[in-house]
């Protein structure tokens, strides 16, 4: 049995692990919202290696809420040998966030380039392949954008002035959106950088932020740890 200040470290790494569970859970819920919205929607324009961002998200999410039900179990139970467990799978998973982070921060600039790859080879396939349609429908659509980089990229698919329907406000499929009705004059590549730069932030800082909390957790498990060990060998 703890005593001293060791029973406040033990209470406050069980409340820490009430924070870490709900934080994991949090982290899921963002990493779900990011692959149904983004990720999935987008997926003929993201790279495969982009696009296990949101799940590998998710996976440290559920990982991170069993971890922390098994350090409050130990923290109760002051258990050394469970509390040393917590101790190194957060240590493992605050490594593989880092490391996560660092290679994130690297390929941001890859960004652009990525899109503008995906962009001009899935331009020329809108009219034959009805996936990559779909996404480019679902991009000008929701970002009330046309065409790569403007409304005059359709010209060099079409040959004509027409364009999708998606490029013109509240057009229907019959072709009636052409250049000479209103439509969209934003650029879709700068509307989808400035989106996943937006998600790839929110998902830095969930990352972030849930690392702040296990670098503490750490630090009043191994104390616990240590003093729970040193009573045994007392006893």
């Amino acid at each position: 049995m703890v005593s001293g200040g060791m029973t406040c470290v033990k209470y406050l790494l069980f409340c820490f692990n009430l924070l870490f569970a709900i934080s994991g859970l949090a982290i899921l819920v963002v990493g779900v919202i990011a692959h149904l919205h983004i990720y999935y929607q987008y997926s003929n324009f993201i790279y495969p290696s982009y696009q296990a961002a949101p799940i590998i998200l998710m996976t440290v999410g559920v990982v991170i809420f069993l971890i922390s039900f098994f350090g409050c179990c130990g923290a109760v139970k002051e258990n050394h040998c469970m509390i040393v467990t917590f101790s190194v799978l957060m240590g493992l998973i605050l490594i593989t966030e880092i490391a996560a982070g660092v290679v994130g921060y690297i390929n941001r600039n890859e960004v652009e380039v990525m899109l503008e790859n995906k962009l001009n080879s899935t331009m020329p396939k809108y009219y034959t392949n009805s996936d990559i349609r779909r996404t480019w429908d679902i991009a000008q659509h929701e970002l009330e954008c046309c065409g790569m980089n403007g409304p005059d990229d359709w010209h060099l698919v079409n040959h004509n002035n027409s364009l999708p329907h998606t490029c013109c406000p509240n057009a229907q499929n019959d072709g009636s959106c052409t250049m000479a009705a209103e439509h969209y004059q934003a650029s879709c590549i700068d509307k989808l950088k400035t989106l996943l730069i937006k998600y790839a932030s929110v998902i830095g800082a969930a990352g972030l932020g849930i690392s702040a909390f296990q670098v503490f957790g750490i630090c009043f498990a191994c104390a616990l740890a240590r003093n729970i060990r040193k009573e045994y060998e007392t006893v």
